[in-house]
């Protein structure tokens, strides 16, 4: 491909947040007074350093500081017109704070960044839209904000609403639209009024199984059009069915660009910071909502411990600890499991603990399940945890992939695999027992009659 056909051009690109330091808190109010009284030169700098960085270079990005961080260092790469790009990585690699500055919602703190053609993005569930209008007027927004004319946007507005299936509620406020219906229609606009370019964040962690298979044929279709797509998921599978080449970010810069096939290969072998345990001690910071909050998310052998791997022989326990902050709600503790290519093997609902469809009152729980040995197959598994009310089908929270393990063949007498080196393939291995009987020449007669 020429040079000059480069959609996107990303040339050494830094992106740097000052936070907040937690300072220390005051009995009253009086007491807050007296001392930004007595202080004032120390109030106003600690004021202006959240805003100064003059003091903080490039070069300085790998230094810990308490209150500077860099969610992206140096990052180079260039996208032709018309390639359908993949970009992995684990939470916190940089991929979101990435795909914001190409979006233009922020900026860079170094380096540049050259687009070529309108460019229309889906970072978060309802992004762009404006939650006072109604379906339609979005639509027409959207159109408006990529510069087409409202006659563009009446050409396609019926494959809009069929696409996204929202056709009753196309008058009703967006703001009333649940989550699943909000990310349909986003999509659907963004698709559809055929931007230059398309740059999608995780548009397949929201909605059906339906609406995935029709989210991945119309991306598809989108590369085969000759548009450039920029696909941000932690869906190995859907990476490698749409994406000729993949970027994997790991601690902000870019450690691997190549075939996708090999890029995930590399990504899923190497663990990728594979953690069996992820803790929140601070309740108030902890994920969840006013309901509920989740303080640890864990995955034990056995003996419970936590590891980081198990024997595929033995059993695997996954635990969740909770807090339950305001009482009389029921809910469903589940996860789902995915393996290291992301095809998801199974759902696990609690309806055995005995709180199943019953209000809880506030105080401290710890859910578990067990899954038995010789059910899984070998690689990595990844735990996706959700505490949900089933009927009214609010979440109150949900973690892409909190926590995983690698499940391994383990030491045994006589393996399973009777012989055969390789892994046997699949996303289970269930030790079933088989029976095999010698006939004899009266009983091979008598079957075949």
């Amino acid at each position: 491909m020429n040079a000059n056909n480069f959609a996107i051009e990303v040339k050494g690109l830094c992106k740097r947040y000052r936070i907040g330091l937690k300072e220390e808190r005051h009995e009253n109010l009086a007491s807050a007074l007296v001392d930004f009284v007595k202080s004032p030169l120390r109030n106003y700098r600690q004021y202006r350093s959240l805003y100064d960085f003059s003091d903080i270079s490039p070069e300085k990005m790998d230094e810990d500081s308490d209150d500077v961080i860099w969610p992206l260092k140096n990052i180079s790469f260039n996208v032709h017109e018309g390639e359908v790009v993949g970009v992995i990585g684990r939470n916190g690699a940089g991929k979101s704070t990435l795909l914001k500055i190409l979006s233009k919602i922020t900026p860079p703190t170094v380096g540049e960044v050259r687009l070529k053609g309108r460019i229309s993005s889906l970072l978060e569930v309802g992004t762009g839209f404006h939650n006072e209008l109604t379906g339609r007027e979005n639509v027409y927004l959207n159109g408006t904000i990529l510069g087409m004319r409202k006659r563009e946007v009446d050409r396609k507005f019926d494959q809009i609403v069929e696409f996204s299936g929202v056709e009753k509620f196309l008058d009703t406020p967006v703001k009333r639209y649940s989550s699943g219906m909000r990310v349909r229609l986003a999509f659907a606009v963004s698709a559809h009024l055929e931007p230059e370019i398309l740059i999608i964040d995780e548009v397949l962690a929201v909605g059906d199984a339906d609406f995935q298979r029709k989210c991945l044929d119309k991306m598809q279709d989108v590369g085969q059009q000759g548009r450039t797509v920029l696909f941000v998921s932690h869906n190995m599978n859907a990476i490698t069915r749409l994406c000729g080449r993949v970027i994997l970010l790991e601690d902000g810069r870019v450690s691997m660009d190549g075939p996708a096939h090999d890029v995930v290969s590399h990504y899923m072998s190497s663990g990728a910071g594979l953690s069996p345990e992820k803790v929140w001690p601070d309740l108030g910071t902890a994920p969840g909502d006013q309901v509920v909050r989740v303080v640890g998310v864990r995955i034990k052998s056995e003996d419970g411990q936590i590891r980081r791997w198990v024997d595929i022989h033995k059993p695997i326990v996954i635990e969740m600890e909770y807090e339950v902050l305001e009482g009389g709600h029921d809910f469903a503790t589940y996860c789902n499991i995915f393996n290291e290519v992301g095809v998801k093997i199974c759902t696990s609902i609690d309806r055995d603990s005995g709180w199943h469809n019953r209000p809880r009152p506030v105080g401290r729980y710890i859910s578990r399940v067990r899954i038995p040995s010789d059910l899984l197959n070998e690689g990595l598994l990844y735990i996706t945890p959700v505490i949900k009310n089933l009927r009214s089908k609010l979440r109150h929270f949900y973690m892409r992939e909190a926590v995983g393990i690698q499940v391994v063949e383990g030491v045994k007498e006589e393996s399973d695999k009777s012989g055969f080196a390789a892994n046997l393939g699949g996303v289970i291995r269930p030790h079933w027992p088989w029976e095999t009987d010698y006939l004899s020449d009266k009983e091979r007669k008598n079957a075949a009659v």
